[in-house]
């Protein structure tokens, strides 16, 4: 008898082939599988970034249309959306489709919000979805910007960008960046003139030991190098920028008169001083025709400034109560004091005498608060004067002012009034928005007149979201914000 068994022996080698060819079979087939499923996904995620294409396809379509139709926000149609057009390959093979829903601006804003949804044509349950914001950037960039040498004395914080096409001198505190168009100027503030002592385009005449220098100080004098001085200029300072176009900055007078005239709100000459504006929170606003001034006290110093006054009211007469027309474009053809409160309004005032004449254009006063309720983009207020935005002798000693100001041809300021009585010296006063000067601004002076503190706070919602017919910055829609959808 053999040793082994040779019957046994093949049936365990079959039985290992057996085993060995199960297993191989349950691999090749989870390979296989494993490949389908690949596959599968592959081209789901293929399908859903087609989708993804489609939906971006249809901003897109939405961009150029109003980038060419600004306000036309249906498509040529007189239905409100949503639309949905056919997305085509490079073939010009229809391979999906964009349903496209538009959010149109709301008054004097020129943020657009779209909803684009992308599907394809073989496989209608894969879609996604976007949502873009677009906007035209307003001039409103800055907390201040001139177009004429700044001062901005100790005592001065701002929490905005600050820009002159001339030189700035800056002492007090700018928690954003300050920029000049000009590498170096000759300060005429300073005590010292001649070429070789040329100061930088920004500069500051505050020691680090806190004290204001007046005369030139050899470290703002180029060839040295530009200190940082974050104690002055906490986000820095940059000189040689490209300048500002200021008369892309003032608003086309002529047409938020023709708008007022149409659809808002028209005054024609008063025939005496101006008018008064008083705003109210349930949005209408009284109307006074102002008949005297007051008049200066004795010995009260002018400084030599052109059109000095008291700008300030003495009496008056009510002309009638009216509500913040639906455009919010409100014209005085006169001079105009303003004061009061809005409570989610969006209101343009205007004051301006055509033809346009140096001798003749006209100015707006802010002696008392005028401010928001809200001061999250509900409330905005835009006060556009052809010549200068006043602060009056009569003000308050703490002032507010909530609102974009635009001095088209003059300077926004106060006027020098030194020995005028108890008004010489005010205390504090507070700008929320932002101020646009063909001339040099200044609410205070060098010897202590004027509002000791001055504090000057950006409203970022001007940028996107301007008053009424505020001037635009570009003419072209730019992406704001991007957010995929669930």
């Amino acid at each position: 008898m053999p040793l082994f068994d040779t019957h046994k022996q093949k049936g365990f080698m079959l039985l290992g082939v057996l085993i060995f060819s199960a297993i191989a079979i349950i691999i090749v087939t989870a390979f296989v599988r494993w490949g389908q499923v690949s596959i599968t996904l592959s081209r789901r995620v293929l399908a859903r970034e087609q989708a993804l294409d489609i939906a971006e396809a249809g901003i897109e379509h939405t961009r150029w249309y109003l980038s060419h139709f600004q306000s036309e926000y249906t498509f040529g149609t007189e239905d409100d959306g949503p639309y949905t057009y056919p997305f085509y390959n490079k073939d010009g093979v229809q391979i999906g489709m964009y349903t496209i829903t538009i959010t149109p601006p709301m008054t004097g804003s020129s943020l657009v919000s779209i909803r684009s949804t992308g599907t394809l044509t073989s496989d209608s349950s894969v879609s996604r979805t976007i949502n873009v914001k677009i906007a035209i950037p307003s001039f409103a960039k800055y907390a201040v910007v001139a177009n004429d040498n700044m001062r901005f004395g100790s005592g001065t914080v701002t929490y905005g960008p600050i820009h002159s096409n001339g030189g700035i001198r800056f002492d007090g505190l700018a928690y954003n960046k300050i920029t000049s168009a000009l590498a170096k100027y000759d300060d005429p503030d300073h005590d010292d003139s001649g070429a070789e002592k040329l100061e930088f385009g920004v500069h500051t005449h505050l020691n680090t030991s806190g004290v204001v220098q007046e005369s030139y100080r050899p470290l703002e004098v180029p060839p040295a190098v530009m200190q940082a001085r974050t104690d002055v200029f906490k986000a820095g300072r940059e000189l040689s920028v490209p300048a500002v176009d200021f008369a892309g900055i003032t608003t086309d007078l002529a047409t938020i008169k023709a708008g007022a005239q149409s659809a808002g709100r028209y005054f024609p000459a008063s025939g005496s001083r101006g008018y008064q504006m008083i705003l109210k929170t349930n949005d209408t606003f009284d109307v006074y025709r102002v008949n005297t001034l007051v008049s200066a006290p004795s010995g009260c110093s002018t400084n030599g400034e052109a059109e000095w006054g008291t700008w300030s009211i003495n009496t008056k007469t009510f002309v009638g109560n009216y509500a913040i027309p639906e455009n919010g474009l409100v014209f005085f053809e006169d001079n105009v004091w303003v004061e009061g409160t809005i409570n989610t309004a969006r209101i343009t005032i205007a004051s301006a005498r055509f033809p346009d004449s140096p001798t003749t254009r006209k100015s707006i006063t802010v002696n008392n608060n005028l401010t928001y309720t809200n001061e999250d983009g509900q409330d905005v207020i835009a006060l556009i004067a052809q010549n200068n935005i006043n602060v009056g002798m009569v003000s308050q000693s703490n002032l507010g002012i909530d609102a974009a100001l635009v001095a088209q041809n003059g300077r926004a300021g106060r006027f020098y009034y030194k020995n005028c009585s108890t008004y010489d010296s005010r205390t504090r006063i507070t700008l929320y928005g932002m101020i646009a000067t063909s001339k040099r601004y200044g609410f205070a002076y060098t010897d202590g007149t004027g509002y000791a503190t001055r504090i000057i706070s950006y409203d970022t919602n001007l940028l996107y979201a301007p008053p009424p017919n505020f001037p635009l910055a570009a003419d072209n829609y730019q992406i704001i914000s991007w957010e995929e959808l669930e």
